[in-house]
């Protein structure tokens, strides 16, 4: 890189040091500094920056977050429209108040780091705080990529720990005593519970995806409220998944089927619409929980009660993970670790019963051993002299040497 140093004398009769280098693309870059040192270091950086490939054009930095937050939102075009829509709820309550008018070059990391702990005094969730940071983080990510900003300044913030809520179970005869309360619904409650089925998957469920012969449906959508207009989409992993169907269940969800189209929803309203998650819990739901002497229950506790039920059945951790469609088996060890203590100790007790087998094993095989020489009467194998041991291995000396002390 070309650059120089110029000594400059003003008007006043002060002294100035313009730096000036020029960009790969050839244009001119400078700064004045009043010490000599002070414009080294500015073309140094330059220098490193443009070595490293993370030199970015200062003007390209001069952007506000609240300019570039708009740009950063019309390129999410891979994402669920219910998360877009959570994106601009946490842009607009947590992130563009405190750096609509910060410049993309003028956020540094100390500052992201003082407003993530500005969050939690204010009273925000230790979620949400992850969140907003979570969105502002991908923003800037954004900007490094597009040559706006050599780096992220979100990059390893310290961000508060979210303790994950334990999770409710219910067990068969409060599943049926919720389902019994909410009358005509008691078929989703029973539905949710025994397939684990998220309530949007439920809700969208169409008739030709239940197979009544091999018993099983197939989960390829899901459909969700946002900003109270209905959304159609893939579930929430975007993977097609087969959940078993329990025989109990066959018979009522075929009612339903009878008279329908393939593309036909299963379950919906009383007026033929579809399902949604606020109406079905204020209406129906809760009122059963009430009814059915139950307390501190939510619809997507039906989901966990159905991997309990699951593990009990003896289901491993594999098939939990493709019954609930979850990303990993590792996520659903993350939620349901607790329901596995029963396979660990049964698995201590296999390796407990394995040690003992290995340790009769050997006893038995020393016993089987073949006698060893039987050594003479009174002395050890090995041993030279008399019984006592107490011979010395001259053979000329026949008794111990002693020496009297007057």
């Amino acid at each position: 890189m070309d650059g120089s140093i110029t000594r400059i004398t003003l008007s006043d009769g002060s002294t100035r040091y313009r730096a000036r280098y020029r960009d790969p693309g050839g244009r001119q870059h400078e700064r004045r500094f009043a010490r000599k040192v002070d414009a080294q270091r500015w073309l140094d950086e330059a220098t490193s920056a443009m070595v490293t490939q993370t030199w970015t054009a200062p003007v390209r930095g001069r952007i506000t977050v609240e300019e570039w937050s708009d740009r950063w939102l019309s390129s999410q075009t891979g994402v669920k429209p219910s998360t877009l829509y959570r994106y601009e709820n946490l842009l607009r309550t947590h992130v563009l108040p405190s750096w609509s008018r910060y410049r993309l070059a003028d956020v540094t990391h100390a500052d992201v780091a003082v407003w993530v702990a500005e969050l939690l005094t204010q009273g925000s969730a230790p979620g949400t705080v992850r969140q907003a940071h979570r969105v502002f983080s991908l923003l800037l990510g954004l900007a490094v990529r597009d040559g706006r900003i050599p780096r992220n300044p979100a990059e390893r913030v310290p961000l508060p720990r979210v303790t994950r809520q334990e999770p409710r179970f219910l067990n068969h005869d409060e599943v049926e005593r919720l389902a019994d309360a909410a009358g005509e619904d008691g078929d989703v409650i029973r539905l949710l519970a025994y397939t684990g089925l998220r309530f949007g998957e439920m809700a969208a469920l169409r008739v030709r995806r239940v197979d009544f012969l091999r018993r099983r449906l197939t989960i390829a959508e899901a459909v969700t409220e946002v900003g109270g207009r209905l959304e159609f989409g893939t579930p929430k992993t975007h993977q097609q998944r087969t959940v078993p169907l329990p025989a109990t269940l066959a018979e009522s969800l075929a009612r339903h089927c009878e008279g329908k189209q393939g593309d036909d929803l299963l379950r919906t309203t009383a007026s033929g619409t579809v399902l949604r998650l606020r109406n079905w819990r204020r209406a129906v739901f809760d009122p059963a929980v009430r009814t059915a002497g139950l307390s501190d229950v939510t619809p997507h506790d039906l989901r966990h009660t159905a991997a309990s039920l699951a593990v009990a059945s003896g289901a491993t951790v594999k098939s939990v993970q493709r019954m609930l469609g979850h990303a990993s088996a590792a996520m659903t060890l993350d939620v349901y670790s607790g329901l596995f203590d029963d396979d660990l100790a049964a698995l201590a007790d296999r390796m407990d019963a394995a040690a003992r087998a290995a340790t009769d094993a050997r006893v038995g095989a020393v016993w089987a051993r073949p006698a060893a020489e039987t050594p003479t009467k009174g002395k050890r194998p090995g041993q030279r002299g008399g019984p006592r041991g107490d011979r010395t291995h001259n053979p000329r000396i026949k008794s111990p040497l002693l020496c009297q002390l007057s």
